[in-house]
């Protein structure tokens, strides 16, 4: 089969250069829908309370914070990473 392409580079060329034009068409024609969401935006809220234990940065700064991020639209979803001294809460957001 490869001896008929060496033997013959003219078809070579027109086969490579009609999967070009076919893969470009069929790429235009692709409809916006089918790409993926790759990065959908994302709220970030990280606060530091040197000296605090868990309930105290609960109750004097997550609480607070959670209240006032609770009326974003089009959250899908959220999660928090909590460490000793300071909070990090996430909410993910469906793009508009």
């Amino acid at each position: 089969m490869s001896e008929f392409f060496v033997r013959r580079p003219i078809v070579a060329i027109v086969i490579a250069i009609l999967m070009t034009l076919i893969g470009g068409v069929c790429i235009l024609a692709l409809p916006i829908a089918q790409y993926p969401q790759i990065a959908p935006p994302e709220i970030q809220v990280q606060t530091h309370y040197t000296g605090a234990d868990a309930l105290t940065i609960e109750q004097a700064v997550a609480a607070p914070i959670e209240q006032q991020m609770s009326g974003v639209d089009n959250m899908n979803y959220m999660y928090s990473i909590n460490r000793s001294g300071s909070r990090k809460r996430n909410r993910n957001c469906r793009p508009t």
